[in-house]
């Protein structure tokens, strides 16, 4: 592949810059995945994307490659039999707030709605996750078949992104080496290890630019079936703000509709600063076991994703 050639289009500036075919956005990022792009120009291309932006055709291209090279996993339940699979990304961790994105997974799980938390974590001024995992007794699973058989039995799993697409983690990883993100945060989102419409993708995104983008693409990626829900994130996790307006978007063999009413007004709701895995554990504990309240966002959120994993 003539990388040269390929930076030269990508690294014209966010005006000169020339988009990539679909079949060349497919290949160019199955290499990279692969690990067969040297590291100055697999950095070169990464900074190019990150200040050009991804095209439509772009988008899908990546996504090609990336799912191509997502392992598989069993659904719970088979088709037409039971809830999909709900899919929790995790990329981030809490900062100055509770993350309860856990509790969004007990819920479901509770309700008999399989969940599967997926991620990684790298960043130094925020609390990993998985640690708050570990704290609630929900630890990571060591292999895709242990996973398979927590979600049969337990309904809830959480596997490392390593598991699930090797090449996928290795790029989210040079975060810290190049000081900002890549193309591969925005995908691993999207990423669906359960073929055939079984898994409800649940995208979470930060910045407002991404729920266009995201919601260009999630039309192509249900229209076989599959289920998804587009909202925005809190802190980077994919757990509704407890206070903002809901921006619930489900979407369902192709088609969009918004889950919960747009003019939604601000809540005065308070946010809990129990960062550390033990406080925040002990929160979500509090509210499963209704000794503190479930907030109302978070309940909005699990009632869309029981709609979509279950129709």
């Amino acid at each position: 592949m003539d990388y040269a050639a390929l930076i030269k289009e990508l690294g014209r500036g966010a005006r000169g810059a020339r988009d990539l075919s679909r079949t060349q956005a497919e290949q160019l990022f199955g290499a990279m995945l692969d690990g067969q792009v040297p590291d100055m120009e697999l950095g070169a291309v990464l900074i190019a994307l990150r200040v050009k932006g991804e095209s439509a055709d772009e988008v899908a291209g990546f996504l090609a490659a990336m799912q191509a090279r997502t392992a598989a996993l069993a659904a719970p339940f088979p088709s037409d039999q039971g809830p999909r699979t709900v899919l929790l990304p995790s990329f981030n961790g809490a900062r100055k707030q509770a993350n309860l994105m856990p509790l969004v997974a007990r819920l479901l799980a509770r309700e008999g709605v399989p969940v599967l938390i997926f991620g990684r974590h790298d960043f130094d001024s925020r609390i990993s996750p998985f640690e708050l995992l570990e704290a609630l007794e929900l630890p990571a699973s060591a292999s895709l078949t242990d996973a398979e058989q927590r979600l049969r039995d337990e309904r809830l799993a959480v596997l490392p992104l390593q598991k699930l697409n090797p090449g996928l983690n290795a790029l989210m990883a040079l975060r810290p080496r190049l000081g900002v993100r890549n193309s591969s945060h925005s995908l691993a989102k999207l990423l669906d290890p359960f073929r055939a419409g079984g898994g409800v993708r649940v995208v979470a995104v930060t910045h407002p630019e991404y729920l266009d983008s995201m919601a260009a693409a999630l039309p192509g990626l249900t229209a076989d079936g599959g289920r998804a829900l587009l909202m925005r994130a809190s802190e980077g996790e994919a757990y509704a703000h407890l206070r903002r307006k809901a921006h619930l978007i489900g979407f369902r063999d192709g088609q969009a509709a918004p889950l919960h009413p747009a003019d939604t007004t601000d809540l005065d709701w308070p946010l809990s600063p129990a960062c550390t895995p033990a406080e925040n554990a002990a929160l979500i504990r509090a509210m499963l076991g209704g000794r503190e309240p479930v907030p109302p966002r978070i309940a909005e959120q699990v009632a869309a994703l029981q709609f979509l994993a279950t129709n």
